[in-house]
């Protein structure tokens, strides 16, 4: 099996990593009660979806 024969500098390393960060993932406002929520998830605070209950939450 082949082998390098020189080792790579920190600024190609470092260029090959450049994708590799983590990403926070993008919210959507929820239409019923604008609270941020996962896209084409229902809404963990108010159970919505679609304009459609589809969990039930505890009322408070």
């Amino acid at each position: 099996m082949p082998n390098p024969k020189r080792r790579h500098s920190r600024a190609r390393r470092d260029k090959r990593r450049s994708h590799d960060a983590l990403e926070a993932p993008s919210l959507a406002d929820c239409p019923n009660c604008h609270e941020k929520r996962l896209p084409h998830r229902a809404c963990p605070h108010c159970g919505f979806y679609r304009d459609r209950e589809v969990i039930e939450t505890a009322e408070e």
